[in-house]
């Protein structure tokens, strides 16, 4: 059985974020075709969709010096960037591509979550 192996290209990691996003979204279109034989025989997708990535959701950030930083104590409170209500950011993998508001989960309120606002189109890179 052959293997396949993904190597990463250090120089260009944009455009190879970019070329699996791309391949991602297609073997999806393509399962979305076929409900009835969806993952059962995509090698493709049974390996793109194990691969692990990062996900952060970005509420907002600030800038200060260090000596503020180093006074920082228990308690203290750090104003960021964005207003309530604001949307907050999906980053995956270092990009961006998603916002959505915060919204506290219906089966466990002690908890919250992220609904999904507006998914970013992915921009080739040149």
């Amino acid at each position: 059985m052959a293997q396949t192996k993904v190597e990463a290209e250090p120089d260009q990691p944009d455009e190879q974020l970019d070329r699996a996003i791309e391949e991602l979204r297609g073997v999806l279109r393509e399962e979305e075709k076929r409900p009835d034989d969806a993952f059962q025989s995509g090698a493709n997708s049974s390996i793109i969709m194990t691969i692990p990535v990062d996900v952060q959701i970005i509420l907002g950030s600030t800038e200060m010096p260090v000596s503020e930083l180093m006074a920082l104590q228990k308690g203290s409170t750090v104003a960021l960037n964005r207003r309530i209500g604001e949307p907050v950011d999906v980053v995956v993998n270092g990009r961006r591509i998603a916002r959505g508001e915060i919204t506290v989960l219906e089966n466990d309120p002690t908890r919250f979550g992220i609904r999904l606002t507006e998914i970013i189109a992915a921009t080739k890179s040149a």
